[in-house]
């Protein structure tokens, strides 16, 4: 997965962060209010998402409402594994990557490998 461009990320951060469909000129307004961006700037990048399969849309009038096909912690999950996907020692990669988490973030990978794992033995009981 290739990583989002800059005006890319921030239209992709407004619609997560929003949690809900928007126009592009709802985007574009609240982008100006930290740096100018053209409407058709906003427009024509936002139509390049929903080509890539960022986004869906639906009319809404005239308009058309943006809102993301994948969550924020999808995209960065995706992102994580094709970084491992460039090591050729994934379990040196794995490594090296728990060893720059905080003491709460391994809590949270922790956490989340063992009901990772109640959910996998679950589903292999159900079997």
């Amino acid at each position: 997965m290739r990583r989002l461009g800059d005006l890319e990320a921030e239209i992709m951060d407004r619609l997560w962060t929003w949690n809900r469909p928007a126009t592009v000129r709802e985007i574009v307004d609240d982008i100006n209010r930290n740096r100018p961006v053209a409407y058709t700037t906003v427009m024509t990048v936002t139509n390049i998402l929903y080509g890539k399969g960022w986004l869906l849309r639906g009319k809404q009038g005239r308009a058309w409402l943006y809102s993301p096909v994948r969550s924020r912690e999808a995209y960065a999950a995706a992102l994580m594994e094709d970084g491992l996907g460039e090591s050729k020692d994934r379990r040196a990669a794995l490594v090296a990557f728990v060893e720059n988490m905080s003491d709460e973030e391994q809590a949270a990978l922790r956490k989340a490998l063992r009901n990772t794992g109640r959910q996998a033995g679950q589903a292999e009981a159900d079997s």
